[in-house]
């Protein structure tokens, strides 16, 4: 296509884009921040851990999103006793005409938008079921390699880790979540409109469509998206800021942090900074865009030491000191 005919092509799609998130916002009241780093994770390509006390609305905007893609869509109940086979699937004997013969019985994995459900609720084991799927776009059974549809995203939600019951997840399996990001409970007035929407006749009314292929139209178009040279050295210089063993880091970061992010967290800052440029419909990131997407890729990839904890210190109050290093270091 011509680049008039691409530049009206991404204007739909954008516009089915603004209709689609407009429509979520009606459904899931007070979370419009949410909604935007959920879409803006979705469109770069990624995975989304989704943290919060129950009653919040995580499944319930799980599946509004669901509603709003032209994607198979499974959910995962997490729980204990899940196995590794109850997500990926196994192997099964058929019998036909006497012969005996292993046929691969797919799992609830084999879907385009996967809702992983109290994914901490479950074993160690159980959630490393995951990683191949989320990393490689494949799961292995058997010896087999067996592809997942394209696209595939898996959105999954944990209780905060004091509940009990609770399993922490593995920071290899941690860091192949693009964001994380934190359900907050909503204000009295959201809690008011909460209220009234959900004790009265239910809603009808269906979401606009986004097809599978338009989704990987928009996933093209977000690593088309420019990035100067500069803003691609801050994003470098602050993931190694957080690094406690690099000779040049702070005090406070050798002191609370026991491990830095590592390079996925670097792409999913500039990923998700295309990805708001995109949706802002500009041609280009720009330093906000980076600034809205630091703190949703690395709170769940710093990992944090027992002083931390004690001192109440979380990546938030670290943030604005990296980002300074960084700044002064990218000049």
């Amino acid at each position: 296509m011509s680049q008039p005919d691409v530049q009206q092509r991404a204007e739909a799609l954008l516009a089915k884009v603004a209709t689609l998130r407009t429509q979520i916002q009606e459904r899931i009241i007070g979370q419009q921040p949410l909604i935007d780093d959920l879409l803006v994770a979705l469109f770069a390509g990624g995975h989304v851990l989704l943290e919060g006390l129950p009653g919040l609305g995580k499944t319930m905007l799980v599946k509004a999103l669901a509603d709003g893609l032209g994607l198979p869509f499974s959910r995962i109940q997490f729980t204990p006793d899940l196995m590794p086979s109850d997500v990926t699937g196994t192997q099964v004997i058929d019998e036909d005409h006497g012969r005996r013969e292993f046929r691969f019985q797919p799992g609830p994995i084999f879907a385009g938008l996967v809702l992983a459900d109290e994914i901490n609720r479950a074993t160690p084991k159980t959630q490393s079921a995951l990683l191949e799927a989320m990393q490689e776009g494949s799961v292995t059974v058997a010896g087999a390699t067996h592809p997942l549809p394209n696209p595939f995203h898996v959105v999954a939600t944990q209780n905060p880790i004091e509940l009990e019951g609770t399993f922490p997840l593995p920071e290899a399996q941690l860091d192949r979540f693009f964001f994380r990001l934190d359900v907050t409970s909503p204000s009295a007035e959201d809690m008011a409109r909460i209220l009234a929407a959900t004790t009265g006749a239910p809603q009808t009314a269906e979401l606009a469509r986004i097809s599978a292929e338009e989704l990987r139209e928009l996933q093209r178009l977000v690593r088309e998206v420019l990035c100067g040279s500069h803003l691609v050295r801050f994003v470098a210089e602050l993931v190694v800021a957080t690094h406690p063993t690099h000779p040049d880091s702070s005090e406070p970061t050798r002191r609370f942090v026991r491990y830095g992010a590592s390079a996925r967290a670097g792409q999913a800052i500039l990923l998700g900074a295309k990805a708001r440029a995109l949706l802002a419909g500009r041609p280009a990131v720009a330093i906000e865009d980076i600034d809205a997407c630091l703190l949703p890729a690395l709170r769940h990839r710093v990992l944090l030491g027992f002083e931390a904890d004690a001192e109440q210190v979380g990546v938030h109050d670290l943030l604005t000191e990296w980002r300074s290093r960084a700044e002064r270091a990218a000049r």
